[in-house]
């Protein structure tokens, strides 16, 4: 049985780093772009704060979270942006002390949970580990999305191996959910951590393989940046495919990101 403790403790660094990268900001930086189409900076943390709030819910009122997946049922193309953009509204200081507010309740909520429990969520039931790697995925993502918009470069930290992670166990679920059927045999996945020690995935023989830099498959299973401007290399075709559509969050594949003119890879 997992202990949730480290994951929720790595959840708090990833969110206090985000906070630290908006709470100095001006009213009208809020305001500005993120490469997320119609989507400001404020957007971004508006949707941290959301989902948080529906995860305390899932945890501590699992009966009052399933109105809220009718409603999401019901409004799939409208639902997390309908979410957004009333956060959004908010002016910058009440919304940034509801993002607090939230993921310290999300906190005490998961930290609270006796062992092997599991809450409802949008895709599978989730243990409170489980919920708070998605959490972290999700603060990184949309982080990413911040720093772009201000032109800050964040350096990559050990807390990548929960997506990471995540990317690789959802590897089956991004086939279907493009209407693809997930090959049989596993990948090896050989990832260069930030630290430049091995994360390894997967058994040493399979006979198709994934490798490159932590952070490049991160941005890419996050669709943060187009696999033509990343050093994820594959050996084999369906590994190679895998790349093309390789997604570490739940709900539709979405567009994903142009390539950058002068790409790295």
């Amino acid at each position: 049985m997992s202990d949730p403790t480290p994951v929720l403790d790595d959840l708090r660094d990833e969110s206090e780093g985000l906070d630290a990268l908006v709470a100095p900001l001006g009213e009208g930086a809020w305001a500005a772009p993120t490469p997320a189409p119609g989507w400001t900076i404020a957007h971004q943390i508006a949707h941290l704060a959301w989902t948080d709030r529906q995860s305390v819910l899932a945890v501590t009122d699992p009966e009052g979270f399933g109105s809220v997946v009718e409603k999401a049922a019901a409004a799939v193309d409208t639902f997390v942006d309908a979410g957004a953009e009333e956060g959004a509204a908010l002016p910058p200081a009440e919304l940034l002390a509801r993002w607090r507010s939230g993921r310290a309740e999300l906190q005490a909520a998961l930290r609270a949970q006796p062992p092997g429990t599991r809450f409802p969520w949008f895709g599978p039931p989730m243990s409170a580990a489980s919920m708070a790697s998605a959490r972290l995925m999700e603060s990184w993502a949309h982080g990413e999305d911040v720093a772009d918009a201000l032109g800050v470069r964040r350096p990559p930290t050990a807390r990548l191996r929960h997506v990471a992670r995540i990317a690789v166990r959802a590897r089956d679920y991004a086939y279907f959910v493009n209407g693809l059927t997930p090959p049989a045999g596993e990948f090896r996945v050989e990832l260069s951590a930030p630290d430049g020690t091995l994360w390894a995935y997967g058994p040493k023989d399979a006979a198709q393989r994934v490798t490159g830099p932590a952070l490049d498959l991160c941005l890419l299973a996050t669709r943060r940046r187009h696999r033509a401007d990343l050093a994820v290399r594959a050996e084999g075709e369906d590994a190679d495919r895998w790349l093309d559509i390789a997604q570490a969050f739940a709900g539709p594949p979405g567009r994903g990101r142009e390539p950058r003119e002068g790409g790295t890879a």
